[in-house]
């Protein structure tokens, strides 16, 4: 089931900007009615979305408004889309995007390792990112219960034993957007209902 953006309501994380990561000029090969295309990734929930340009002078990685109101440079947001209809440059571009938007929001991610609970009585949500065991989860648990972390360096500073905190961020949202995840933690599931 396809869900357009304009189902997605404020309060539940509506996407007001997004990442170019493909300009089609022509659309696809095998769509009927050529017209031109972006790929773009949100920056509230990484959510992948199809849409007509205004303007044929778009960039990849250009920052584009996707909101309610008047758009620059979006005419019109035809679909939500899987990681799977995303095109080679998309997929390409995908996790510099993410880096781009992880860095942008700093605070808001870094919110996560202060933030994060347990799953379950078994697994805490931290473990849901790649490379985090139950070593690194002691070690991220007791540096926060010291202060809470301020920034990416701090984390790395702080918990000596944690790889780059962007590095899993980003490799964490790639899985959660091919849909291998059981657990949702920084994106959307498609095909589910906004609620």
């Amino acid at each position: 089931m396809v869900q357009e953006t304009h189902e997605i309501h404020e309060h539940e994380g509506l996407e007001e900007y997004a990442l170019v990561l493909d300009y089609l000029a022509s659309g696809k090969s095998f769509s009927v009615k050529p017209e031109p295309l972006v790929q773009l990734v949100g920056e509230t929930k990484f959510t992948l979305l199809e849409a007509v340009p205004k303007v044929s002078d778009i960039k990849v990685r250009e920052r584009v408004y996707i909101g309610k109101g008047d758009r620059d440079k979006i005419a019109l947001i035809k679909s939500r889309i899987m990681y799977n209809d995303l095109t080679q440059v998309a997929k390409n571009e995908l996790p510099g995007a993410i880096v781009d938007i992880i860095k942008q929001n700093e605070a808001k991610f870094v919110g996560i390792f202060n933030t994060a609970s347990s799953l379950n009585i078994r697994m805490h949500s931290l473990e849901l990112l790649p490379g985090v065991g139950k070593k690194h989860l002691a070690a991220i648990l007791k540096a926060r219960e010291e202060k809470d972390f301020s920034s990416f360096k701090d984390i790395s500073e702080r918990v000596s034993l944690l790889q780059d905190p962007i590095k899993l961020l980003t490799e964490r949202v790639i899985a959660e957007l091919k849909g291998d995840s059981r657990f949702y933690m920084l994106t959307r599931p498609y095909g589910r209902e906004m609620r």
